[in-house]
């Protein structure tokens, strides 16, 4: 049996070392699917021993019981594929026959995992000594001093992804993106919670790089959602068995796809999207897709899925939400085939939020130079795209309990603001009281006191949308942790700060809808609040003349 390694210095390469003594005469993409595949098989194997023994403690019996992994999210191994079984045949002739053998047995009892481990551990061409080697290797990992299992060989596994890619050269785009790009992707997205995608997610690097993200930020790994697929086969059943390792449930598809043309998840709106997807590849299969609705910005050229891949993540990103990929920095300046048209549309859409150019030779795949692309599905921020009409005002003392005071418009003065009935506003004063008032009873224009922020649509057909934002929860909470001033009511919230709230503006045709939904509310409220003010002024004009004498109401019938 191999001497146990202890090591703390280096420990991925060590395992890499060794288990280089496996290769032979293997080409890299053949050696690739052998050693991830030990890897995952070990893996699984230590979480359902953990819990094997952990239910054989309790000694109710149920450490056969498949429930009881499932339940957890671990794999079930069957008798015959745990490694104790694996490790006793390290040093026969069989050990390749027995790997192959568990990894059925696995895949037959687990479901998620069906065609996706390796089953090519009997070949002749591959040395069963070195195996056993390999399998001894593995067998005497020092879990305790290297970490938990889940952590060391999930380690153990980025490390190897690099490691191949280095020897496969230019193939390794299919699999691999470097971990320092996508940890900056990471960072400046920050995918706390939400869904996560990628529409060619390759051995699915950006997922693991998420997961550590939110763990080292103290957040919940089960707060996101992960999405993704890709169109090569070994590289999806890699990514499946490097997730399954770092614990992450994901989607990927019910199988390898090609994204244009079979995506695996048409109804998504994510709220992070994350990629490298291959650089200017040809023949995408533009003439096949020409009137697709991802193409909302321009078609595509069928020499370049530049565009193409940009424009899907766009079709696929939620309201709010915001893209990181990978971008030949030729798509940056190109003109051809329309992509100047495409780059300037998606501008103009005020889509794009920062481009960050990238340090030479950082992929193994290609010399062309990149940057790092990110793109938001932005929140409404009338800061940038004034959708109202805010004035700004002094503010003079005032007596929260008061309905705001109008005035005839032509007593209008410098500080003060014309309103009519499609006007809201908004106490400056002690917001805390959550005051929000619609003039439904104005019948001419006038004028507001100063003590009011005045809103004001200025596409009308959005009015009823922008009221009840104003009347929301969510703005109510943003104005009492905006206010300046001592507490009370001499607490004041700025126009300036109200600027700075912002909110999902969905598409004019679901607007419609909800204005369709609400108007009827706030025609009824319009209709209630004019009636009110006629008896209101009933009341007025009749108190005085009963107070004086000047009219009986005895003789009134109600």
């Amino acid at each position: 049996m191999a001497e146990t390694n202890t090591s703390n210095i280096g420990f991925e390469k060590q395992i890499w070392d060794a288990a280089c003594v496996l290769r032979g005469n293997l080409d890299a993409s053949e050696y690739k699917s052998v050693v991830l595949g030990l890897i995952f098989l070990k893996y699984i194997s230590d979480r359902f021993e953990a819990k094997y023994n952990e239910l054989l403690a309790e000694g109710d019996g149920f450490e056969e019981d498949k429930d009881e992994y499932t339940a957890e999210n671990i794999f079930f191994v069957p008798e015959c594929a745990r490694w104790s079984v694996i490790s006793a045949a390290a040093h026969t002739p069989e050990v390749g026959a027995v790997i192959d053998e568990a990894m059925r047995a696995i895949e037959k009892e687990n479901k998620r995992l069906k065609d996706i481990l390796p089953k090519n551990f009997a070949r002749p061409e591959l040395d069963k000594r070195r195996l056993g080697d390999v399998v001894d290797l593995f067998t005497n990992i020092q879990m305790i001093e290297h970490g938990s299992s889940k952590d060391i060989l999930g380690r153990t596994y980025e490390y190897c992804l690099s490691k191949f890619a280095e020897q496969e050269g230019k193939l390794a785009g299919e699999f691999y993106t470097p971990a320092c790009v996508v940890r900056t992707l990471v960072e400046v997205l920050q995918p706390y919670n939400g869904r996560v995608y990628d529409p060619c997610c390759g051995s699915g690097g950006m997922f693991v790089q998420s997961a550590k993200f939110i763990e080292n930020h103290g957040g919940n790994i089960n707060k996101i959602s992960v999405f993704g697929q890709d169109s090569n086969p070994t590289t999806w059943k890699m990514a499946q068995m490097n997730l399954a390792i770092r614990g992450i449930e994901a989607d990927l598809g019910k199988f390898n796809a090609d994204t244009f043309f079979n995506d695996c998840h048409p109804q998504l709106k994510a709220d992070f999207i994350m990629a490298n997807p291959p650089f200017n590849l040809s023949g995408w299969g533009q003439d096949k897709l020409a009137e697709d609705v991802r193409w909302a910005y321009g078609l595509p050229p069928a020499g370049n899925a530049n565009f193409a891949w940009l424009q899907h993540m766009i079709w696929h990103l939620a309201p709010g939400g915001r893209i990181g990929m990978v971008l030949a920095n030729g798509s940056l300046s190109s003109q051809s085939g329309g992509e100047g048209e495409i780059r300037k549309n998606i501008i103009n859409a005020d889509l794009v939020d920062c481009i960050v150019a990238m340090p030479p030779q950082l992929f193994y795949t290609t010399q062309i130079p990149v940057s790092l692309a990110t793109i938001s599905n932005r929140s409404f921020n009338p800061l940038k795209e004034p959708k109202t009409m805010l004035e700004l005002y002094s503010i003079p003392a005032f007596d929260e309990a008061r309905f705001p005071v109008f005035e005839p418009s032509t007593s209008i003065k410098s500080n003060k603001f014309i309103v009519d009935a499609s006007c809201f506003m908004i106490s400056k004063l002690n917001p805390a009281t959550k005051r929000v008032w619609k003039p439904y009873c104005l019948t001419e224009n006038a004028v507001c006191s100063t003590e009011f922020i005045v809103y004001k649509a200025k596409d009308e057909s959005i009015t009823d949308f922008l009221y009840s934002v104003i009347s929301s929860a969510s703005f109510y909470d943003f104005m009492c942790s905006h206010v300046t001033g001592s507490t009370g009511s001499r607490q004041r919230t700025t126009p300036s700060d109200t600027l700075q709230f912002k909110f999902v503006l969905p598409p004019k045709e679901e607007i419609s809808v909800f204005t369709a939904i609400v108007q009827p509310m706030y025609k009824q409220i319009r209709m209630n609040a004019i009636e009110n003010d006629k008896l209101k002024r009933l009341r007025d004009t009749l108190l005085p003349k009963l107070m004086s004498g000047e009219i009986d109401l005895s003789s009134i019938q109600f």
